[in-house]
């Protein structure tokens, strides 16, 4: 069997599985926004966060309980809290959150600018049973500032990935770049740098035409500027090298399972759900903030419920119809593609890798 005829075999596998997800959908990654508050500024924020938090934003108390009726729902195993914001630990009350879910069992991982974590903060996070952590450094130091728009933030995000490491103890040390087409040339020179750094893997994404990155449409990547990043990621993949792009974007029959260990699928909804800064219920973070896309909200509606009965909108095979994806032959592969680039008012994919890559 040919490896085009196998990777075929193993996506419609996955097609058929995904439809049973549609009905019967099991959490795996419940995400909490802690804060919308962050101490940099960086052109990319899906949900352009920056200085002050979001209106009633949700206390220690409420997360408390939150967390006691997850259990109480749930249980603690088989599924993470995956810990983002803003900045996380500009939550003044971060530690007594994480702690308490430490102590009732959740495991639990963090994504973070990384520029907040000196020696100390590394210890407590150890302490607080944070499992995994991913910190972003998006290109070389002036680069990386630049587009943090964050004076000094390469030096001190470094600093924090390499306190965190000396700490030890995690079971998993990630470090997640944006790619841009500013800092494609920049690749081979950061991967100088975080191999010779004992961390678990490199992520490596391209700019998504979301949130704050709207403003910088000179910034995303062109087609030739993608088959580039592809290639270097499959280049060091097939070396051995812990490298991955992200879970965004059907990539085709060649590329799929090349760049990362799985094949394609929109976990929105089905794999995961958010609980934002204000305690509105949602699907994945990234994508767009649209009240329709809000299943309810976490002091008025309990999660379980709203995971077993809302997030209609990815788990009705018909909502993400359009003439361009009906008329395509990885349709039942690609499924309309990532809810994040998904253009809810023209009702068609933002983002269409077979478009971009002539696959």
């Amino acid at each position: 069997m040919t490896n085009r005829v196998l990777k075929t075999k193993h996506m419609t596998e996955l097609s058929e599985y995904r439809k049973k997800l549609l009905k019967e959908p099991k959490l795996r990654h419940l995400f909490f926004e802690l804060t919308m508050n962050c101490n940099e500024h960086c052109k990319h924020c899906g949900s352009s966060c920056g200085d002050g938090n979001a209106p009633d934003i949700i206390s220690t108390e409420e997360y408390y309980r939150i967390l006691d009726q997850i259990k109480e729902d749930f249980g603690t195993k088989g599924f993470m809290l995956c810990i983002t914001g803003g900045e996380p630990l500009l939550r003044r009350d971060f530690f007594e959150i994480m702690g308490y879910a430490y102590k009732l069992g959740f495991n639990w991982g963090m994504t973070t600018n990384g520029t907040l974590i000196d020696k100390e903060t590394a210890h407590k996070l150890y302490e607080a049973g944070m499992k995994t952590v991913s910190i972003s450094i998006d290109g070389l130091e002036a680069t990386h500032n630049e587009f943090r728009r964050t004076k000094d933030g390469y030096r001190r995000a470094m600093t924090g990935l390499q306190n965190l490491i000396d700490e030890g103890g995690f079971k998993h040390i990630q470090v997640t770049t944006v790619v841009t087409h500013e800092s494609i040339n920049e690749l081979d020179e950061l991967f100088g740098i975080f191999d010779k750094i004992d961390i678990d893997s490199w992520r490596v994404i391209n700019l998504e035409p979301i949130g704050r990155a709207k403003q910088y449409p000179e910034l995303l990547l062109t087609p030739d500027d993608y088959r580039r990043l592809f290639a270097f990621i499959k280049d060091k993949r097939d070396a051995g090298y812990p490298l991955c792009y992200g879970c965004s974007h059907f990539l085709g029959t060649n590329l799929e399972a090349e760049l990362r260990d799985w094949y394609f699928i929109c976990n929105a909804g089905l794999y995961t759900a958010s609980i934002m800064a204000n305690g509105d219920i949602a699907a994945c973070l990234d994508i767009e903030r649209r009240p329709e896309l809000i299943y309810g909200n976490i002091r008025k509606d309990r999660f379980k419920d709203v995971w077993e009965n809302g997030f209609t909108h990815y788990r009705d095979p018909k909502f993400r119809s359009c003439e361009m994806c009906d008329k395509c032959d990885d349709r039942a592969f690609c499924n309309g593609d990532s809810f994040h680039t998904w253009n809810f008012d023209e009702h068609r994919p933002e983002l269409c890798m077979k478009e971009i890559l002539k696959f």
